[in-house]
């Protein structure tokens, strides 16, 4: 297994979502992001089921920088609470020595 991360958020549009994607890949705190089509979210927020469109994007980042890279997501969130997750990924190893580049991480 390598040490990439998959780094998932939703964002309340496309700009948003553009917008922050592109901070993290100049910082080098994520080598990609992968914005998707909007979704429509169904969740309970303050005792009340809502639904709403969000766009999805998933950040490739090396394990050890994916808990800064949701920090830094979460600082430039429109949202009081945003959805940030981090799931350790495998890859092949042209992939992630990619990512280990883009990001200034070595891969282990």
């Amino acid at each position: 297994m390598t040490d990439i991360a998959l780094v998932l958020a939703t964002f309340a549009d496309q700009a948003e979502a553009e917008t922050i994607g592109a901070r993290m890949v100049e910082e080098r705190l994520a080598a990609c992001v992968n914005i998707a089509a909007p979704c429509t979210s169904i969740y309970r927020w303050h005792g009340k089921i809502e639904r709403a469109e969000e766009v999805p994007a998933l950040f490739k980042t090396m394990i050890a920088i994916a808990p800064r890279l949701a920090e830094r997501i979460a600082t430039l969130h429109s949202y009081d609470l945003p959805a940030i997750e981090i799931v350790p990924a495998a890859a092949g190893e042209a992939l992630a020595a990619w990512i280990a580049e883009e990001t200034d991480r070595p891969v282990s």
